[in-house]
């Protein structure tokens, strides 16, 4: 049986962002934050596209420039052959009906004085769909399909458990029928019974929809429960990207295997052995020369801290930035 190849709906390639530092009597820019630096992957039609990696490696940064809800400084992002860099006001307005976003925070991103009802039915608001009715009627259905009910619709955040808010997150996120989804690690701040409830909310509504996400988390379990591929980043860059079975069962560069240690095994009687990475995540003010991880990495050679490695495909399908990979 021949499989369909599946399309690009997303790519990125070299995104670049930095943040400016000011300082000084006139606020001059003094040093510049390089929270990610030339990053390219694709996300494909209908895949999930886990993206992993510590704290501030630039994983949300990444998500929130596709969206341009952060400028990006440069690079290229298209979605669905579309230029999303280059878009005016009104083109990019149009365009946010198919890109769409999960907040890991479910309070901060609700409005405190809305009811939920009609948090959900804002975007169709905003982009003028239907009438008051059936944009009331979508939120509706919306809820339904997180596991919420009618009478829902009218009480307020602050009514909400934190699992609650965050399926209010995804239903908002649906109402406008989106082909690709951000989901900026939304499952992070939620018990781990309920995290396991919202990722099968998820998987199943990518089925019925046939949603594209990228899945911003730290959780290497969560990731693999349910991405197809996977990347991971360090300090702002792109250091591997495969298939996730290989990338569980095999992984190139030594950050992912440092990462991959750390992940616990659920039997008491089985151990496994542990690389623990020593000293800190260096400055994105001032990143290593040549591999930004060879300050950490415990099989640097010279080569490491000279030159930065390319990021290139070692093998079929599988992409990493390591000089000691053949």
């Amino acid at each position: 049986m021949q499989t369909t190849q599946k399309s690009d709906l997303v790519v990125v390639k070299d995104l670049v962002k930095y943040f400016p530092v000011r300082g000084g009597l006139f606020q001059r820019t003094v040093a510049q934050v390089q929270a990610v630096d030339k990053v390219s992957f694709t996300v494909k039609n209908g895949e999930t596209l886990g993206l992993v990696g510590e704290s501030g490696c630039g994983k949300t940064t990444v998500g929130r420039s596709i969206l341009r809800l952060v400028e990006p400084t440069s690079g290229q992002v298209t979605f669905n052959g579309e230029d999303v860099l280059a878009m005016r006001a009104g083109s990019l307005k149009a365009l946010r009906r198919d890109m769409q976003i999960i907040f890991q925070d479910p309070y901060a991103s609700l409005n405190p004085r809305m009811p939920i009802g009609e948090s959900v039915m804002e975007g169709l608001n905003i982009h003028g769909i239907g009438q008051s009715r059936d944009r009331w009627d979508v939120a509706i259905q919306m809820l339904k399909k997180v596991g919420l009910e009618e009478y829902h619709a009218r009480r307020y955040p602050h009514e909400f458990s934190g699992g609650q808010r965050q399926r209010i997150g995804i239903a908002r996120a649906l109402a406008l029928q989106p082909k690709f989804i951000v989901c900026d690690e939304p499952v992070s701040a939620l018990d781990v019974s309920i995290q396991s409830q919202v990722l099968n909310i998820l998987k199943e509504l990518q089925r019925e929809f046939g949603l594209t996400y990228l899945f911003i988390a730290h959780n290497l379990s969560v990731v693999e429960h349910i991405s197809d591929r996977v990347g991971v980043m360090y300090l702002g860059k792109m250091v591997e990207l495969a298939n996730r079975d290989d990338l569980y069962r095999e992984p190139l560069h030594p950050y992912t295997k440092a990462l991959m240690s750390a992940i616990p095994i659920p039997h008491p009687n089985v151990k496994r052995e542990r690389t623990i990475l020593k000293g800190d995540v260096p400055s994105p003010l001032n990143p290593p020369k040549g591999c930004r991880f060879h300050t950490r990495c415990p099989i640097a050679v010279e080569k490491c801290s000279q030159e930065e490695p390319e990021f290139r495909e070692a093998r079929p399908g599988h992409w990493t930035a390591c000089w000691l990979v053949d």
